[in-house]
């Protein structure tokens, strides 16, 4: 698994990861190009790339963290909830499936 369970990145990584675009853009702004900024962050040019194109578009605030990118897959239902998901579940995969008609051409 890539991720830890919960899915996402851990709030260390994301903080590094959001610290890492700052600085990327604040070097933008200095007039450096992608390619060298880049290589003196480690990532990707494509990478620089859209955070400067972000931040021209919207400001620093684009290239902000916007939270966790996955909902968390920990258990937060009771027993009683699961057993009915269970069945409702077991039920949908013994069902037929009908196929869609494609979609008619113009």
């Amino acid at each position: 698994m890539r991720y830890p369970q919960g899915g996402g990145l851990i709030a260390e990584r994301q903080a590094f990861r959001e610290r890492v675009r700052m600085e990327a853009v604040g070097i933008c702004a200095e007039g450096r190009g992608s390619t060298d900024i880049a290589k003196e962050l480690r990532v990707s040019v494509r990478s620089v790339q859209r955070w400067r194109r972000a931040w021209l578009v919207a400001g620093q605030d684009a290239v902000r963290s916007r939270g966790p990118t996955a909902p968390s897959l920990t258990p937060t239902t009771s027993s009683a909830d699961c057993d009915t998901t269970s069945a409702r579940s077991s039920a949908a995969a013994t069902s037929p499936t009908v196929a869609s008609p494609p979609p008619a051409s113009h």
